[in-house]
Parts: structure tokens; sequence; C-alpha cells
């Protein structure tokens, strides 16, 4: 559904609504466009280069990237900004309404991971991974454990801090880390998620982990699914 354009003025003019006026149909309203919602999710870790979208999004075309990020900045969900020298680069960020729709993605990672048609073989971005995290942990599973995990995804690195309070991951330095875990956020997820061993994953050149095995072992259990429901009747 083709939901809105953008005017020379930056306001949103709505093509197509679904004139409701439950606040869940105007979130629809808001982010229902096809890949907005995706947008979103990559720059929940923190902001951007276009480049960095479209790496995380393989499926989008610029076009259509570009029509997103207008669309969510007319609505107020992002920003542009120019990062200043050396890098010299426009980034793209979620104002402070839009990260308050983080509890959104989390409900809905657990709602749909609980389906029989979900395909983890699928692309698995950075911002996936790091979210993931975030929605799966179990404070049960954690309790009195205190450990820092650094993780080394390509060119950026997240710090998770495990304590009584919970779990935090941001973007940072992971020198301080107990144990750090360098591959790809598919690898990574193989690991915590998949049931896959480290040592195999290592074996196979898929990941590196050094610093304390013990805590990483622990750590990657502390994030259970919920349970699949069954699978469809044919």
């Amino acid at each position: 559904m083709k939901s809105e354009k953008i005017t020379n003025s930056g306001e949103p003019v709505f093509r197509r609504r679904y004139e409701d006026a439950c606040a869940a149909a105007h979130a629809l309203d808001l982010v229902g466009e096809r890949w907005a919602l995706l947008v979103m999710r990559e720059l929940m870790t923190g902001p951007k280069r276009f480049s960095d979208l479209r790496a995380g999004l393989p499926g989008i075309s610029a076009n259509v990237l570009t029509q997103r990020l207008e669309g969510l900045e007319a609505i107020g969900v992002l920003i542009r900004r120019s990062l200043p020298p050396p890098a010299n680069a426009r980034v793209y960020e979620l104002t402070p309404w839009g990260y308050e729709s983080e509890p959104i993605f989390q409900a809905l990672g657990r709602w749909a991971v609980r389906s029989p048609l979900h395909d983890p073989r699928l692309p698995f971005s950075t911002a996936s991974l790091i979210l993931s995290l975030r929605t799966m942990f179990s404070r049960e599973r954690a309790a009195g454990l205190n450990a820092r995990i650094g993780f080394r995804l390509g060119e950026e690195t997240f710090l998770a801090k495990v304590s009584p309070e919970g779990l935090e991951v941001a973007a940072g330095p992971v020198d301080e880390a107990d144990a750090v875990f360098t591959g790809s956020p598919a690898a990574i997820a193989g690991a915590i998620y998949g049931g896959q061993a480290i040592g195999a994953l290592e074996k196979d050149g898929a990941l590196t982990l050094t610093g304390d095995r013990k805590i990483a072992e622990t750590f990657i259990t502390l994030f259970p699914l919920p349970e699949k429901l069954p699978p469809l009747e044919k």
C-alpha cells in the first residue's frame, strides 16, 4: 500500500489511510509502508550512513530507501545530520520518539519467532542480532551473573553488560570485555539460538572467541526462544 508522499514543505500527505481513529491504525498510516520498519530497526543501534543502511537491508533499492528515509523524517521518526571532521559524512539517526519504538520490535520478534514459517537462514543484520539479544534475554537464567561480552561485527563493536539489573547492549569498545566474539551476526546467532557449538563454529572459521570461554558458554544460554507453534497442516 502506497500510503504517503512528501510535499515541498516536508509535511507528509497520506494518499491512502485506514480512516480509523484507533492508534494502532494510525501507526500503520505512519510506518506501515514496506521497508519502513526495517529502516527503523537498522537505526535502533545508532546513527548510520546511507551505505550502511543498504548493507543491512540487501533487498532494498537505493530509490526506495531514499523514499523511506524522507518519509520517516517528515513524520518525526528520524533526522539527518552531518558528522564533524574527519568523518565529514551525513548520517541518519532516530529521534527520541523513534527510539521509543523499540518495544514494538521486541514484541513483534517474540511473537513472530514462534511461527513455523520463520526461516533463520535468511540474511541477518547486526541490528537484528543486537535487538534480538535485548529481546530474548532471560533475567532468571542470568541470576547472579556479572559479565561483559564484546562483539566484533565487521567494522562495528558492541559491549553487552549482564548484571542483576538486566542486560545492556550498546556500541562501544570491547577492550575490557571478559570474552569477545568476532564473526558475522549469523554465525553468532547460530551459537546463541541455533544450538551450534562455539568450538565447531571456530573450527569452520565462522567465528573466533577470545577471553573467558566459561563465561562465553554461559552467556549464550541466556536467550531462550519461545516455543514454536506446531507445523501448519497441509
